[in-house]
C-alpha cells in the first residue's frame, strides 16, 4: 500500500470535474466564462498596449541583468506601487511610516502578513467575511491560525450588504483578532459599503482593537478610478490605523500567468520599520526566498512613465465602462423576460463580476440544461463570453459573473437561461456561499 493512501480528497475536486465536464461537453454553443481575468472579443486575456510596449523595452533593455532581487523585491516597483495605493501625498508616506516588500500576488502578500502577524504578534483568530473568496481562509490556516471566524456580509433575501449584522459581529468579535476586509469589487458578491459604511466599520474596528489586513485586488476596476478605488485604504491611513494591505497587481495589469503583488505595511512611527522589514525578510526567504523582476520591472515602467500611466488609467476606466454596460443590459434582458425576482442588485454591484444569486440546485439545472458551467464559489465570468467565442458560460455557485465578456451576441442566450433557470428551479430565497 502507498504511503500517499492517507491523503484524503478536497472539495476543490469539483472544479477539476466541472472542467473536465465541459470539455468534454460537445454542444456547439457552450459558454467559457471562467476564466478571471479581463478579456478581449476572441475570448483571450486582453493584453494591454503599455504592457505590450513596456515588456518590449524591457527586454532589450542592456541595463538589465539576471541577477537576484533582494528578498523585499525591487525598490523602484515598492515605490511606484505603494504610491499607487497610498497617493503621493500620502501622510504615511511623506512622514516615513509605510514601506513595503514585493511579494508574488496579493493571496501571497494575505499570506506573509497572516505568517508575521501569527509569529510575531500572537494572533490565533481572523476574522473573514461571510461569503468570503476562500484563499482567506486557506491562507490563515496554513499561518496557523486556530480560530478562522466570521462576519455577516450578504443579505441573501435583498442580494446586497448586510451592514446592520456586519457592524454587529465586528462589535461582537473576540479579541484579541485581525479583521480582512476587502476594499473595493468585494468577493463573491460584488457588493461593497458605502463611504459612509465604511467609516461606521473603520470606528468599529478602531473601538474593537482589531487588526486590519486590507485586501486590493481590483484597484481601478471596480468604478474606473484608481484613487476611489484607494479611498478605503487612505481612509485608514488618515485615521490613524496600523495595517498591511495586500495589493495584488495582476487584474489591473492584465497579467495572470506571471504574477505581481505588493504587501503594504502602514506604522504609527518610522522606527519600527527597520525591525519590521527585517523579520518579513525572514519570513519571505522561509516561504520562496525572492520575488521574481519581470511583470516588476514591467509595471514600474508603466507606473513611472507619465504617458504611459495616463494611457493605463484610460485603459482601466474601459475595462469599467464596459463591465458597466453589461450589468445595466443584463439587468434590462432579465426584467423584460418577466425573470422571477428582483434584479437592482447587479446594477448595484462593482466591478468585472457580477453575483445574480442562483441556489445550488439552480445552478446544477443551468449547467445540464443550458450548458452554463458553474463552480463552487458562485462567479460567472462573463469576460469569456463574445461573438468568436460562445464557448461557456462559467458561474460559481453564488453567482458571480465577469461582466467584461458580455456582449450583444451572448446576452440574450444568458438571460433566457438565467430566466428558464429560476422558472424551472424555483428557490425561496436566493442563496450565497
Amino acid at each position: 500500500m502507498s504511503i500517499f493512501s492517507q491523503v484524503q480528497i478536497t472539495d476543490s475536486i469539483e472544479m477539476i470535474k466541472i472542467r473536465d465536464t465541459y470539455f468534454d461537453d460537445t454542444f456547439k454553443n457552450k459558454i467559457n466564462l471562467e476564466q478571471p481575468m479581463f478579456t478581449n472579443e476572441r475570448g483571450d486575456v486582453w493584453r494591454m498596449p503599455m504592457v505590450h510596449l513596456a515588456e518590449k523595452v524591457i527586454t532589450f533593455d542592456d541595463i538589465l541583468n539576471k541577477a537576484c532581487l533582494p528578498v523585499l523585491g525591487l525598490e523602484s516597483f515598492r515605490d511606484a506601487a505603494t504610491k499607487l495605493l497610498l497617493g503621493n501625498e500620502s501622510l504615511a508616506l511623506l512622514e516615513g511610516r509605510a514601506f513595503s516588500a514585493q511579494v508574488l500576488s496579493g493571496t501571497n502578500g494575505l499570506r506573509v502578513a497572516a505568517e508575521f502577524l501569527h509569529k510575531h504578534l500572537n494572533y490565533k483568530t481572523v476574522y473573514i467575511s461571510s461569503p468570503s473568496w476562500r484563499n482567506y481562509d486557506y491562507v490563515f490556516r496554513s499561518a496557523k491560525f486556530e480560530n478562522i471566524l466570521y462576519y455577516s456580509y450578504w443579505n441573501i433575501s435583498t442580494r446586497s450588504l448586510n451592514i446592520e449584522a456586519m457592524l454587529r459581529d465586528l462589535r461582537n468579535a473576540r479579541t484579541p483578532a485581525v479583521v480582512v476586509l476587502q476594499v473595493c469589487a468585494h468577493s463573491p458578491s460584488s457588493y461593497d459599503p458605502t463611504k459612509a459604511q465604511w467609516m461606521e466599520i473603520a470606528n468599529v474596528v478602531k473601538e474593537k482593537n482589531l487588526f486590519p489586513v486590507l485586501f486590493s485586488p481590483f484597484q481601478g476596476i471596480a468604478s474606473g478610478d484608481v484613487d476611489e478605488d484607494a479611498w478605503v485604504v487612505r481612509y485608514f491611513v488618515s485615521n490613524g490605523f496600523e495595517f498591511f494591505c495586500s495589493q495584488a497587481l495582476g487584474k489591473n495589469f492584465a497579467f495572470c500567468n506571471e504574477r505581481i503583488g505588493n504587501l503594504v505595511c502602514v506604522t504609527k512611527n518610522s522606527d519600527v520599520i527597520t525591525n519590521l522589514k527585517s523579520q518579513l525578510a525572514l519570513i519571505i526567504t522561509g516561504l520562496y526566498s525572492r520575488p521574481a523582476l519581470h511583470v516588476a520591472s514591467v509595471v514600474t515602467y508603466i507606473l513611472n512613465d507619465p504617458q504611459l500611466y495616463d494611457e493605463w488609467k484610460e485603459n482601466i476606466k474601459a475595462m469599467y465602462l464596459k463591465c458597466e454596460k453589461v450589468r445595466i443590459n443584463l439587468r434590462q434582458a432579465l426584467e423584460k423576460l418577466g425573470t422571477p425576482g428582483r434584479w437592482a442588485h447587479i446594477t448595484q454591484q462593482r466591478g468585472m463580476f457580477a453575483n445574480i444569486g442562483l441556489t445550488k440546485e439552480q445552478i446544477v439545472y443551468l449547467m445540464n440544461t443550458h450548458h452554463v458551467y458553474i463552480r463552487i464559489c458562485g462567479r460567472i465570468n462573463l469576460s469569456a463570453v463574445n461573438a468568436n467565442n460562445l464557448d461557456f458560460v462559467y458561474i460559481r455557485i453564488c453567482g458571480r459573473i465577469n461582466l467584461s465578456a458580455v456582449n450583444a451576441n451572448n446576452l440574450d442566450f444568458l438571460a433566457k437561461a438565467i430566466c428558464d433557470t429560476i422558472k424551472s428551479v424555483p428557490a425561496n430565497a436566493p442563496q450565497c456561499c
